[in-house]
């Protein structure tokens, strides 16, 4: 009784807590025990998305959605919110277990058995080899370009798989890959397809009738209006609560913010800055958390002028973090300093790259032979995943780098559109582009900086190369000593930085509003969720 009586107080206190202060990381895991579930959940998102085929999926929007859908073998606890786990402890999905060999350079699987797709059709490890043969292997019938373009930073070290049983399979790589267990628990990587679904309709049926094995399912979508899924009620695992879930593309800031506050959905993403403080008075939850998220400027160093390092600098110095996020985004993201963001386990928050100097921007100009200034090109999306409200974010820094001389001309599109011109890489009249990203994981520095992820297909937009970075990069994706590679990630850190190969502009808490009666809604340390434990009080 003493033990009850003790979980009953802290539970009072939580929610006591939780009522004064109106803002919070997500419902906590206990919520989702006073209800048996059921109801039916309508999110707007700020975005349309892109294809639902996992493996090609573009964006954080789209990623969000696949994966109620989609499972991986490997996956991360995406039921602690960022402040109780900075970084999502490594659980096993689909494959029950899995050990590494003493040279790291063999993973084996043990697969969960009795798992069906939403087709019927058994999840095994031919299933798995399936998979990785789609995204790996030329000769295979049904490789699938777009998807391995998408997915090929995971599988940089992959030689072969082999399949040992119908519940176990190998993974043979060329090198240790420290990162390797994280990569297959991210998504744009190893979410596994039905292989009788594309046996049946081919490649590109998956992105329009995604058929996986997660807690929901595919079960509608009319471009621009919803993507419906409801529950999978022959879930291996423990089943979703909620009955259904619409997603909404509601572009517009201040028409998802209306959409919520006549009752047309439950939840929004992305609510304008000056929308907050009245939606909170209204009685509406602010759910906010600290995801790797960080909003950058991209250079192109194929543009005569982003080639120069000091040019590069200039910017960097030239661009008011504080203001953007403190005037423009009204507090709701703080500067970001660094291109790696706060949740990866390398972040370090004592050092400051390029603190607001407009003065020296100008010195580093005249310096680069460039004192009268230029014009260039900023690209930007006019909606998106996870981009805040990115033609206002991109105005104030054409007004910053217009007061060093720089005349910048912004380029603007809608978020699909843009992210394929981004994945294919600036033309060399374009000098910056811009993009939201992050990980946990440190590989994301070679994400993006790696000279053989350069665009197109790769994310490294800018086509940035320098030999010495790659070396760096690769000792510490194949170092197996944990401390050793954390120095190496903080060296190459160092090395993108000092270069000035981007600018960061802000990190984002990525704030979404949900109704009060919608219980069990967690923001993780990712920028995807799942909303398996998420119910409707009633």
């Amino acid at each position: 009784m003493k033990k009850k009586s003790l979980v009953l107080s802290i539970l009072l206190s939580f929610v006591l807590i939780l009522t004064a202060c109106n803002v919070d990381s997500g419902s906590s895991a206990d919520d989702s025990k006073k209800s048996s579930g059921g109801g039916e959940l309508i999110i707007g998102m700020e975005s349309e998305a892109d294809v639902l085929d996992p493996h090609r999926a573009g964006g954080w929007v789209t990623m969000r959605i696949t994966n109620q859908m989609f499972e991986p073998l490997i996956g991360e606890d995406l039921s602690k919110s960022s402040e109780e786990s900075a970084v999502p402890e490594l659980i096993p999905v689909l494959a029950e277990s899995w050990e590494v060999s003493k040279d790291g350079k063999t993973y084996t699987f043990h697969l969960r058995e009795g798992v069906k797709f939403h087709d019927g059709s058994d999840f095994n490890a031919e299933a798995v080899d399936f998979n990785i043969k789609r995204l790996t292997d030329e000769k295979f019938e049904y490789y699938d370009k777009l998807g391995a373009g998408r997915t090929f930073r995971t599988w940089k070290f992959f030689e072969s798989s082999e399949v040992v049983d119908d519940n176990t399979i190998n993974i043979h790589l060329t090198s240790p890959f420290s990162e390797f267990p994280r990569m297959l628990a991210q998504i744009n990587s190893l979410q596994i397809v039905s292989p009788e679904a594309i046996k049946k309709n081919g490649n590109d049926s998956m992105g329009e009738n995604p058929v996986g094995t997660g807690p929901f399912k595919f079960d509608s979508r009319e471009r621009g209006k919803h993507i419906t899924l409801v529950k999978n009620e022959d879930y291996w695992g423990e089943k979703a609560k909620l009955d259904k879930v619409i997603f909404r593309p509601l572009s517009d800031p201040a028409a998802r913010v209306l959409a919520l506050q006549n009752d047309e959905v439950d939840m929004i993403a992305v609510p304008s800055p000056d929308s907050i403080e009245n939606l909170k008075d209204q009685g509406f939850k602010i759910v906010s958390g600290t995801p790797p998220h960080v909003w950058y400027l991209t250079f192109n160093f194929d543009n005569e002028n982003m080639k120069n390092q000091k040019v590069r600098q200039a910017i960097n110095y030239a661009i008011n973090r504080e203001g953007i996020a403190n005037e423009l985004l009204n507090g709701t993201v703080t500067p970001a300093y660094t291109i790696q963001s706060p949740g990866a386990v390398n972040y370090d928050a004592e050092k400051k790259w390029y603190e607001y100097d407009p003065e020296k921007a100008k010195q580093l100009l005249k310096e680069a032979g460039l004192e009268a200034g230029f014009k260039t090109t900023l690209q930007t999306s006019v909606d998106g995943s996870g981009q805040l409200i990115p033609v206002d974010i991109a105005e104030w820094i054409q007004r910053d780098l217009a007061e060093i001389g720089i005349d910048v001309t912004l380029d603007t599109q809608e978020w699909i559109t843009y992210y394929s011109a981004y994945s294919n890489g600036m033309k060399p009249n374009v000098g910056m582009n811009q993009m939201s990203s992050g990980r946990t994981s440190p590989y994301f520095l070679s994400m993006v900086a790696h000279s053989e992820f350069v665009a197109p297909g790769g994310f490294n937009s800018g086509k940035y190369v320098n030999t010495k970075l790659d070396e760096i990069l690769d000792k510490a994706s194949t170092s197996v000593e944990e401390n050793k590679a954390l120095e190496l990630w903080k060296q190459a850190e160092s090395m993108i930085m000092e270069d000035a190969a981007f600018a960061p502009i802000v990190n984002d808490s990525a704030p979404y509003v949900i109704n009060s009666r919608v219980k069990g809604f967690v923001i993780p340390s990712e920028e995807w969720y799942t909303l398996a434990p998420v119910y409707i009080e009633e």
